[in-house]
């Protein structure tokens, strides 16, 4: 067995939950996330690679995951400007169907832009610094703290506790 697939199979076996988690989080669908995983994992082992450890592959898979996302993302860009106008939100009759609503994160991070969501991600779910998620993502750190703020303001009305508005 050729070191690069004992690499492949190590990282498979031991990240691979991990790296879709990291990948659902980012699109907000299983298989979707699957899709994204195995394609940045073709990327990562499509090749003969020689030195390869398994935290280089890791890394390698992780950024793969993202710059795949984003570029799919900015693709379909057009749709992603529209939608809103032809999507119908479901009113409820309760205040139980917004709380449910509120509490909802897959759909609550399915509204950031793609940069914005990658930013969230990493930072919160991967618990990275500020500074470490502007270096992975190629961005400055104030490119970085503006994404986490637009997502911070996006995201509160959606997933804030709407009981305090019924009192």
């Amino acid at each position: 067995m050729a070191s690069w697939e004992r690499v492949f199979t190590d990282l498979a076996t031991t990240r691979g939950q991990a790296l879709l988690r990291q990948a659902y989080l980012l699109t907000g669908d299983a298989a979707e996330a699957a899709d994204l995983v195995q394609e940045a994992l073709l990327r990562a082992f499509g090749r003969t690679t020689r030195g390869l450890t398994l935290e280089s592959a890791e890394a390698y898979v992780r950024r793969a995951i993202l710059t795949i996302h984003i570029d799919g993302r900015r693709r379909s860009g057009r749709w992603a400007r529209v939608r809103h106008l032809v999507a119908v939100r479901d009113s409820s009759d309760g205040p139980e169907g917004a709380v449910v609503d509120g509490t909802d994160l897959r759909s609550a991070l399915a509204t950031l832009s793609p940069r914005q969501r990658a930013c969230v991600v990493l930072h919160y779910y991967e618990d990275l610094t500020v500074a470490q998620v502007a270096d992975l993502l190629g961005l400055t750190a104030g490119a970085v703290k503006r994404y986490l703020s637009d997502a911070r303001v996006r995201l509160e009305p959606l997933l804030s506790d709407t009981r305090e508005g019924l009192r």
